[in-house]
């Protein structure tokens, strides 16, 4: 049985910083406290191919930096930290030393976990829909499909069978098939 609401502690980034290292995943959404465990093999064999096709498109386009580290990202808010599956850096802040001086994310992507898929729907859509940049994909390796938020949108996009970005002044758009990002080897 869960907290009552009024009894849950709201959090701030200072604190969650000064937690110690447990293996867990801290994140705060909006002062609510989000602990992940490790996920399983096959999502971060997603996550990886996610960011090799990523990093080679956003090299060839000029795009941003990718990565797919606990980044604890927070847009300067003191009650937001996530950690994005992978994201990418726009080159605005390719010279930032602190990832919460981050503030120009172009996409963000989730491959959603059964731990994690509840907070990736809705907690972080919010947070990720926020700052009005960035375009957040929720990848569903059981479904094979995706949902595309863009910054504006009231609803998403869902792809199958492939996911399509476009970001602004490339000289083509990204398009990533789901049996090569889902490929059993």
């Amino acid at each position: 049985m869960g907290m009552p609401a009024h009894m849950q502690p709201y959090y701030a980034v200072d604190e969650v910083l000064a937690f110690s290292d447990d293996g867990n995943m801290y994140e705060l959404i909006y002062g609510d406290l989000v602990v992940s465990i490790a996920p399983p093999v096959w999502h971060q064999k997603t996550v990886m191919r996610l960011t090799h096709i990523l990093r080679d498109y956003c090299q060839r386009e000029a795009v941003g930096h990718v990565f797919c580290v606990g980044a604890d990202l927070s847009w300067g808010r003191r009650d937001v930290i996530t950690q994005p599956d992978v994201f990418v850096l726009s080159l605005k802040d390719s010279g930032i030393d602190r990832w919460a001086d981050v503030h120009h994310v172009p996409l963000i992507a989730e491959v959603l976990s059964p731990s994690t898929a509840r907070h990736d729907r809705f907690g972080k859509r919010i947070v990720y829909r926020d700052p009005r940049e960035a375009t957040y994909c929720i990848v569903d390796a059981d479904n094979h499909l995706d949902d595309v938020w863009n910054p504006d949108a009231q609803f998403p996009r869902v792809e199958r069978g492939h996911i399509t970005w476009s970001p602004p002044g490339t000289s083509q758009p990204l398009v990533i098939v789901f049996a090569d990002l889902f490929a059993e080897s």
